[in-house]
C-alpha cells in the first residue's frame, strides 16, 4: 500500500497498543491463572517475565513494524531479505492471529451475553456450563462480536478503530477503579488481598514459571505481529523503549486491578479462587447475586469486561485485515466483509465445541478452545518471540545495529548498548528453556 494510513496522535497509538494487550488475557485469564498458581507468588514470576522477556520483545516488534512500514506478513522479508524462512514466519504470524480469534471472539461473545443478561435483569439460572453448552447463544454472540468488530474496521483507521478504542479504554479504566474500590470495602476483603498480594515462595515451581511466561506473551499479544502493525502506523517522533514501557505499565495495571476486583469478592463470599476459566463467570455472578445492588454492579462489571475483550478483538482483527489487504489489494470494506466471514466460520469450532462439535485434543474435558489456545499461547507466541529476538539481534536477520537505530529514533528512553546481551542471548535462551520444559510437562492426556 503506497498511501499507508496513519494514527492521528501518540495517545491513539498508546491506547491502541494497550487496548490490543489489555483484554481477556488480563481480566479473564490472568485472575484464574493467578488463582490456580498461588496468587502473589505467580504475580512475582509474571512481573519478572514481563520485564526480562516481554519488554524487549515488545520493543523489537514495534521497531520492526515501524521500520518495515508493512504488515507482519511482509515485514520479515522487507527487512531481512527474500529468504524462504523469513517469508514463512510472516505467514505463521497471520495463522497465529487467526487462531487467536478462533477462540477469543467466542470468549468476548460470552462477556457480551453476560452483560446483556445482567443489564436486562435476567440473571436467574445464569451459569458458565449452561451457556457454553447452548449452541444458539454461542453462535449469536460470536456473530455479534465479529460483526461489530469488522463494522468498525471497515471505516478508515482514525475515524474507526482509533476513535472507538480511545473511548473504550478511557471507560474501561474508569470502571475498573470504581469496581476495585467497591470490592476492597467488602467484609472479608482482607483475606483476599493477603492471598493476592503476599507471596508464598514455596508455591513457585516449573509449572508456575511456564504459566507466567505464556501469560506474559499472551497478555501483550507479542510474537505474532499484533503489535508490529501499530508500529507501522506511527511516525518517528518518539523512541520505542519508553512507548513499550507505557503499554506494559497500562497492561499490568489492568491485570492487577482485575485481581483486586475479584479476589476480595471471592474471599468475602467464600467462593473458590481456583475455579479456572469459569472464575470470571460463575464466581463473579455469584458474588453479584449476594451483593446489594448486585444487578447493577454486575452490569458495570461485565460492561468493563466487554470493553476489555473488544479492544483486543479490534486490535488483532486490524492486524489480520492489514495482512490480508496487503496480500490481495482489497479495500477496507471488502477486506472487512471477507475476513469477518472467515473468522466467524472458524470461530464456530469453539462456539459449538461444547455442544455439537465435540473434540477432545488433550486431557479429558478439553475442547476446541483448549486446542486453539495451545496453538497460540504455548507455541506461536513464545516461538514467534524467539524468532523476533534472533531476527533483530543477528546479522542473518535484520541485525542489532539496524534494530537499535530504529528503536532509538525520536525523543524518549533509548535502548542502550549494554542491553544487547539481554536482547540477543538472555531472551532467546530463557524462551527456549521454558518452552521446552512446558512442552515436556504439558498434560497431553
Amino acid at each position: 500500500m503506497d498511501n499507508r494510513e496513519r494514527l492521528g496522535s501518540r495517545l491513539g497509538f498508546i491506547m491502541l497498543s494497550a487496548g490490543c494487550a489489555i483484554g481477556c488475557g488480563n481480566v479473564w485469564k490472568f485472575p484464574w491463572m493467578c488463582g490456580q498458581n498461588g496468587g502473589a507468588s505467580f504475580i512475582l514470576v509474571y512481573f519478572a517475565c514481563l520485564l526480562i522477556l516481554g519488554l524487549p520483545v515488545l520493543v523489537m516488534e514495534f521497531a520492526t513494524g515501524r521500520a518495515a512500514q508493512t504488515s507482519p506478513v511482509k515485514m520479515f522479508t522487507r527487512l531481512g531479505g527474500e529468504k524462504p524462512a523469513w517469508k514463512a514466519f510472516g505467514y505463521i504470524a497471520l495463522i497465529g492471529n487467526i487462531a487467536l480469534m478462533a477462540f477469543y471472539c467466542v470468549v468476548t461473545g460470552w462477556l457480551i451475553y453476560y452483560f446483556f443478561r445482567f443489564a436486562t435483569g435476567q440473571t436467574e439460572g445464569l451459569g458458565f456450563e449452561p451457556m457454553i453448552a447452548n449452541p444458539t447463544v454461542n453462535v449469536i454472540f460470536l456473530f455479534v462480536t465479529v460483526a461489530a468488530s469488522f463494522f468498525v474496521l471497515s471505516f478508515n483507521l482514525q475515524g474507526g478503530l482509533e476513535r472507538v478504542t480511545k473511548f473504550m479504554m478511557c471507560a474501561l479504566l474508569a470502571l475498573m477503579i470504581v469496581l476495585a474500590g467497591h470490592s476492597m470495602l467488602l467484609p472479608g476483603a482482607k483475606e483476599g488481598l493477603s492471598f493476592y498480594l503476599v507471596p508464598d515462595f514455596s508455591k513457585i515451581n516449573g509449572e508456575v514459571i511456564v504459566g507466567a511466561m505464556n501469560q506474559a506473551f499472551f497478555t501483550l499479544s507479542v510474537g505474532m505481529g499484533s503489535m508490529a502493525i501499530f508500529g507501522s502506523y506511527i511516525d518517528k517522533e518518539q523512541s520505542l523503549l519508553g512507548e513499550a514501557g507505557t503499554v506494559i505499565a497500562l497492561d499490568t495495571f489492568v491485570a492487577i486491578v482485575a485481581g483486586l476486583i475479584m479476589f476480595p469478592a471471592c474471599f468475602s463470599y467464600g467462593l473458590e479462587v481456583n475455579a479456572g476459566p469459569s472464575l470470571l463467570f460463575d464466581t463473579m455472578a455469584a458474588v453479584f447475586g449476594h451483593m446489594a445492588g448486585g444487578r447493577w454492579w454486575g452490569t458495570i462489571f461485565f460492561l468493563f469486561m466487554v470493553f476489555a475483550g473488544m479492544s483486543t478483538v479490534l486490535g488483532v482483527c486490524e492486524n489480520i485485515l492489514a495482512m490480508v489487504r496487503e496480500l490481495t489489494g482489497w479495500s477496507r470494506p471488502k477486506g472487512s466483509l471477507i475476513c469477518g466471514i472467515g473468522i466467524f466460520v472458524l470461530g464456530l469450532t469453539t462456539a459449538l465445541g461444547y455442544s455439537v462439535l465435540h473434540f477432545q485434543p488433550f486431557a479429558e474435558g478439553t475442547a476446541w478452545l483448549d486446542f486453539w489456545d495451545f496453538i497460540v499461547s504455548n507455541n506461536i507466541l513464545p516461538l514467534g518471540s524467539l524468532v523476533l529476538a534472533l531476527f533483530c539481534c543477528n546479522k542473518f536477520g535484520w541485525g542489532w545495529d539496524a534494530f537499535m537505530a530504529e528503536a532509538n529514533e525520536g525523543k524518549g528512553m533509548k535502548v542502550q548498548e549494554w542491553m544487547k546481551p539481554l536482547f540477543k542471548f538472555v531472551v532467546p535462551v530463557v524462551i527456549i528453556f521454558i518452552y521446552v520444559y512446558g512442552i515436556v510437562t504439558f498434560k497431553w492426556r
